[in-house]
């Protein structure tokens, strides 16, 4: 540049998190020193508005045409900082940061060497950013529609949040209803609201919704494009009905050949049986019947099927049995993933008897059994038929255990608190509640708690350490719970006719390949991680993708919809701008030096990359790349060049590191 270079320095207190580690006054009078260095400054914080303004006044005052920063971590502030020398009149791109807190202060307990360090790394900052150029930020137009992967209730949350926003929704769930869990449950705690009075509403209107496009027995194939141009695959499974002519009545399910139901039925958690032919349950949305190919004659018999269900069908001809699985391309400019968990299969953990002893029970197959649309109307009898007089859950099954899973999921304490007093209603049975700690977090839960308590439910602290039948018992079903209660400091055994397992939620079998589908990232647990833990609750690290309810990690139905309407307010105001500003440190090449080895084509993970045959040269699409620089590291012939990265402004930040004055 023809101009002087001026340079600003400002390092930040942080209150005490770097002031009381780091000689801020030392480092603020050292870099006075250094060359081009016009005004050197410490301040208590800089990322205030006294500390902004200080910056836009110093670039006025003492025509400075570079700043640098030494404060916290650029995922936090660089936008903050790079906005005050915007307002001050320079480019933002003319502004270097220093992270002297999280590489520095907070890592190290050596006050002095912790200031030598600080030291370096300005000099660092102060020798590279006279080379900085003012790059351009462009502007890249958002399409309005919105894709929503999962239908539970954090994705019917979000879905009409923006429907009734006026954007369109597409709405992808693989099974064949929406609701998910949710609609497993009998009542909610703490207040033991119905859930499908809760839930049905919410999932009719879905259904109903002129702006969502509503798509079941459907996954998401494939995902290409960036945020605001997301061009996304959905796989559309057969479900061998035309949803357009069905109508729900049901004849053909009576009809079916299959005149008593024999068939394991999937929402009823295995407890109930259903026809090849079926309805998920009464309230299913979209309300149309789905054939299983698995169990149908039509393909498990020899002799097929005279197909009677096509017969009661009639002039309708809903039903298709050459239906094959189609693909859907859809245009979104955001994606809101809630894909949900799965729940813990306890016979991961056969001490404790599952599909040994058929007297234990899963706790989501105990909700069935309580629901008033169960397989067995509400009634809770064991498998035997007989209504349980004792009545044992044992709490964090896969939860908070080093041999399965780490995490606290949340919700076990309290949806086992709901069953005891469920089961306790329906049968009048003593229930015992074994647990470890008792945590009952959020609103109206610790008075839940002890309304369940007065309620004379028996809460035992302690782990259950065994299962066994009762040698007592002729008929060999009551079981014997070893556990040893820790208030009393006894080993106590508890004979019961039904044990209930509180087990955890864990991450979908599938995170994992939804994952790399939008290039998120998971935590050590399996969950998808979002981009900060507090300040960006919903956002993932993929801009234009969010996240909302149990796939971001265990939680109760309010702080999932709460979520769900985060995340859905979050895509609004990406989509509501018109256009998305993307940050220029992306990668170009030169094509003078490309040799056209194609050795960066596979390796960029955002495939922004791509070869011209015609030219034999390598092409950068702007859009896609995110700056990762993958590709520069990799190059052979050294013809990438990635902004704000270049080899000049490295080796500068180099030589200011290395160097010993």
């Amino acid at each position: 540049m023809s101009e002087p270079v001026r340079i600003g320095f400002y390092v930040c207190h942080c209150g005490t998190n770097i002031a009381a580690t780091i000689d801020v006054d030392a480092v603020a009078k050292y870099a006075a020193k250094l060359p081009n260095v016009v005004v050197s400054r410490n301040y208590k914080y800089m990322c205030s508005d006294p500390g902004q303004e200080l910056i836009q006044q110093d670039i006025k005052e003492h025509k400075l045409n570079r700043v640098v920063v030494a404060a916290c971590s650029p995922l936090l502030h660089e936008h903050t900082f790079r906005n005050a020398t915007m307002k001050g009149g320079l480019s933002p791109f003319f502004f270097q940061m220093v992270n002297i807190r999280e590489h520095n202060a907070w890592v190290h307990t050596d006050g002095a060497e912790a200031t030598r360090k600080a030291l370096a790394v300005v000099r660092a900052a102060i020798k590279r950013v006279p080379l900085h150029k003012p790059l351009e930020i462009k502007k890249v137009p958002i399409h309005p529609d919105v894709l929503i992967v999962g239908g539970g209730i954090a994705g019917i949350h979000a879905a009409l949040t923006l429907a009734d926003g006026g954007k369109k929704v597409y709405l992808v769930e693989r099974e064949a209803t929406i609701g998910g869990h949710m609609a497993k449950f009998d009542k909610t705690f703490p207040t033991l609201d119905c859930a499908a009075c809760i839930l049905t509403p919410k999932m009719s209107q879905v259904g109903s919704h002129p702006n969502i496009t509503l798509w079941t027995m459907s996954e998401v194939a494939g995902v290409t494009g960036y945020v605001g141009n997301y061009e996304v695959v959905v796989k559309r499974n057969p479900r061998y009905i035309v949803e357009d002519l069905c109508t729900g009545c049901g004849e053909c399910v009576e009809a079916c050949v299959y005149r008593d139901p024999r068939f394991p039925d999937e929402f009823n958690e295995g407890l109930g049986k259903r026809k090849p032919v079926f309805m998920p349950f009464p309230q299913a949305v979209p309300p149309i019947v789905k054939i299983d190919p698995g169990t149908c004659r039509v393909w498990t018999h020899p002799n097929g099927c005279k197909q009677p269900c096509v017969t009661a069908c009639g002039d309708r001809k809903a039903i298709d049995f050459s239906q094959k699985e189609e693909l859907k391309t859809v245009k979104v400019g955001t994606v809101i993933v809630t894909t949900g968990f799965q729940v813990f299969d306890a016979k991961r953990l056969p001490y404790y008897g599952y599909g040994v002893y058929p007297n234990v029970y899963t706790a989501l197959e105990v909700e069935r059994l309580v629901n008033a649309s169960g397989p067995t109307g509400g009634e809770v009898v064991t498998r035997s038929g007989k209504k349980p007089k004792t009545v044992g859950i044992v709490h964090c099954i896969g939860s908070r255990d080093e041999n399965t899973n780490k995490w606290c999921s949340r919700v076990c304490c309290l949806y086992s608190l709901k069953l005891a007093h469920l089961i306790k209603e329906h049968t009048d049975a003593e229930v015992y509640n074994f647990y470890i700690d008792m945590r009952t977090p959020g609103k109206s839960m610790e008075e839940f708690y002890n309304r369940i308590a007065a309620e004379g439910v028996h809460i035992v602290r302690g782990k259950v350490a065994d299962v066994f039948p009762d040698p007592s018992d002729p008929e060999k079903e009551r079981l014997l719970l070893s556990a040893e209660d820790t208030l009393l400091g006894r080993v106590l055994k508890f004979p019961v006719d039904m044990l209930v397992l509180a087990v955890g939620l864990e991450p979908q079998a599938d995170a994992q390949t939804v994952r790399r589908m939008l290039n998120m990232s998971c935590g050590t647990e399996g969950f998808f991680l979002e981009r900060h833990p507090k300040l960006a609750p919903v956002s993932t690290f993929t801009d234009g993708v969010f996240l909302a309810g149990c796939c971001q990690g265990p939680k109760d139905i309010p702080d999932t919809v709460a979520q769900a309407g985060a995340a859905a307010a979050e895509a609004y105001s990406l989509i509501s701008r018109g256009h998305i500003e993307q940050e220029p440190n992306t990668a170009w090449i030169r094509e003078e030096d490309c040799s056209g080895c194609k050795s960066c084509v596979p390796l960029c993970p955002y495939t922004a990359i791509s070869f011209v045959e015609e030219k034999k040269k390598a092409v950068i699409n702007e859009a896609l790349c995110k700056g990762c620089g993958t590709c520069v590291a990799s190059c052979p012939s050294g013809s990438i060049v990635q902004n704000l990265f270049e080899d000049e402004e490295i080796f500068n930040e180099i030589e200011g590191i290395l160097a010993n004055d």
